[in-house]
């Protein structure tokens, strides 16, 4: 039986897929697309597909509807995925949308980990289905104007990556609150930050995000912390007229509420005092 040229060409490929991981893995590299597999390979998708099947425990697709795949070296087996902080910027950077490590995960690498966090969260510009691989999830949150938000690359990261700066992640955190585990939960997670905001970046914060309801809980929180001055900061940016706002959205009605005059705060929460 003759073999016909593109099927002895696919013969001598055989462990090109794997030959392709070990080179990428190679350069520190965990993340690939099925398009950069077939460029560098010369496999064809349904071959390159094929492939990849056989290499199951060394590579996982990150979602059963999209063709980015993980590489899972020997380090991280257990976990049966890279860390996402590793693959991030990768995934991004082939979806062709902004992003960056936000809210507790942000918090978590300026040193504040009140609370153990199991899911990476992460801000886009637009709905994005969770991420599991493995043991691996990414929880992702929406932000329209994501490019306004003040970002900078994570120091000392295995790989880049983009993360909101620590008065960003304080401000989020508060605009967030109800998606992370309340207003309390968010004061937890900002109370460790507090040291090292700065009041110059804080203010150009609110200037960029100009979401006054958002700054008066903010200043309430970071008043209650001790950080008098990062208040101030916050309190001197604030228009004139102020519209009442409940510090907890979700936490019930407005009656027998104590009212914060300085901040025009519904002060609904059990724990925070000034």
């Amino acid at each position: 039986m003759k073999i016909k040229p593109k099927h002895a060409q696919e013969l001598r490929r055989i462990g090109a897929a794997e030959t392709f991981i070990d080179a990428r893995l190679a350069l520190g590299r965990v993340a690939f697309s099925l398009a950069d597999l077939v460029k560098e390979s010369g496999l064809s998708a349904i071959a390159a597909k094929r492939q990849l099947s056989r290499l199951v425990g060394k590579v996982v697709r990150v979602s059963p509807r999209q063709p980015f795949f993980l590489i899972v070296g020997p380090e991280h087996r257990n976990m049966g995925a890279p860390p996402a902080i590793w693959w991030l910027q990768d995934y991004f950077n082939w979806l062709g949308r902004p992003y960056y490590l936000a809210l507790q995960s942000a918090a978590s690498s300026f040193g504040s980990n009140p609370q153990a966090l199991q899911v990476t969260q992460v801000m886009t510009d637009r709905p994005c289905r969770a991420i599991k691989a493995g043991r691996v999830q990414v929880r992702f949150f929406v932000k329209r104007g994501i490019e306004r938000t003040p970002t900078q690359q994570l120091t000392q990261a295995s790989a880049p990556l983009c993360i909101s700066t620590p008065e960003a992640t304080a401000f989020d955190l508060i605009r967030y609150a109800t998606s992370i585990g309340g207003i309390e939960r968010a004061a937890e997670t900002i109370a460790p930050l507090l040291p090292g905001l700065r009041a110059r970046e804080l203010k150009g914060v609110l200037e960029a995000e100009n979401e006054p309801a958002v700054a008066q809980r903010l200043g309430f929180v970071i008043e209650a912390g001790g950080a008098k001055k990062l208040a101030q900061v916050i309190y001197n940016w604030l228009p004139d007229k102020l519209v009442t706002v409940l510090l907890s959205p979700l936490k019930g009605d407005r009656k027998n509420i104590p009212f914060v005059e300085r901040w025009q705060v519904l002060n609904n929460s059990g724990e925070l005092k000034l």
